[in-house]
């Protein structure tokens, strides 16, 4: 654990990053240049939680509920999120009957947040369905006997697409179906903001508290952002490629994301954690 290490060590060793490099953070990682004193690792969010919990790296964009189980170890960046105000169509209930009548739902490894977010939203339905570990595709969880499926990330995008898909550039947004081919999809995120009013925070960028990043770090994260921000039409159309689905798809989904954690991102943050962690430590941001 790095708090037990001597301070000459903390100084003399790369400052270590955990990266979890889905598409909802390219306009950030991929033109992100760290500096010389920083190593980087990756990997999906369950594994970066860990690693950070750990001491394996001192800062990771890691799934918000982690940060607020552990916020008397942790600190998030204030000016870094991974946040929507509405939909976020990559993290999806997929299912085949009304929500009501959810018996068992098949929950991705892959993201503690998603798990947690489904669980506030079940209590406020009222509705208590039978929630299992299983992997694979929606659609082939749900021919197997699922009536619900939670999945995240770049697949549930993909999946998502496949299932309400094909559209084009001239689709007005709020006309685009949320069902097909005998499946519905319930987005998580605006599901959110039908109960709440606001923003939800699905990651932040946390570090451990003994060991604040470096501000040259700080520094090269945010004229990232600032290029790709500026830049959404060339990142969208490469991780479009990446995906096998249209540029214009992968654009309107990163245009919806939030990434400065402004004061309605930590409101939406704040009622969350007294949700799903009652009794959690305060917050800090530094």
């Amino acid at each position: 654990m790095t708090d037990h290490l001597p301070s000459s060590v903390l100084d003399s060793r790369p400052y270590r990053a955990g990266w979890i490099h889905f598409t909802n953070v390219a306009l950030i990682l991929d033109p992100l240049t760290v500096p010389e004193n920083v190593s980087v690792i990756t990997g999906v969010p369950t594994q970066m939680n860990a690693a950070l919990l750990s001491g394996e790296v001192d800062i990771a964009n890691i799934s918000a509920v982690e940060f607020i189980r552990h916020a008397d170890m942790l600190a998030a960046l204030p000016d870094f999120s991974v946040a929507v105000l509405g939909p976020v169509y990559s993290v999806n209930l997929f299912h085949t009957c009304p929500l009501a009548q959810l018996r068992r739902v098949a929950l991705t490894s892959q993201s503690a947040m998603s798990v947690a977010l489904l669980e506030v939203l079940l209590q406020s339905w009222g509705l208590s369905p039978v929630l299992e570990r299983a992997e694979g595709e929606a659609e082939e969880l749900l021919a197997g006997g699922y009536d619900g499926v939670l999945r995240i990330g770049d697949d549930a995008l993909r999946e998502w697409y496949g299932v309400v898909g094909p559209f084009t550039e001239a689709t007005i947004v709020p006309e685009i179906p949320q069902a097909g081919h005998g499946v519905t999809v319930t987005d998580l995120a605006e599901e959110w903001f039908r109960l709440t009013g606001h923003p939800f925070v699905f990651a932040v960028w946390a570090y451990r508290k003994e060991n604040p990043p470096p501000p040259e770090l700080l520094r090269a994260m945010r004229r990232a952002r600032e290029y790709g921000l500026g830049h959404l039409a060339e990142v969208s159309k490469r991780h479009a490629h990446k995906l096998g689905l249209p540029a214009h798809v992968v654009q309107h989904y990163l245009w919806n994301f939030r990434y400065h954690l402004e004061a309605a991102d930590r409101l939406g943050l704040g009622e969350f954690a007294d949700l799903a962690v009652p009794g959690h430590a305060a917050l800090t941001f530094g």
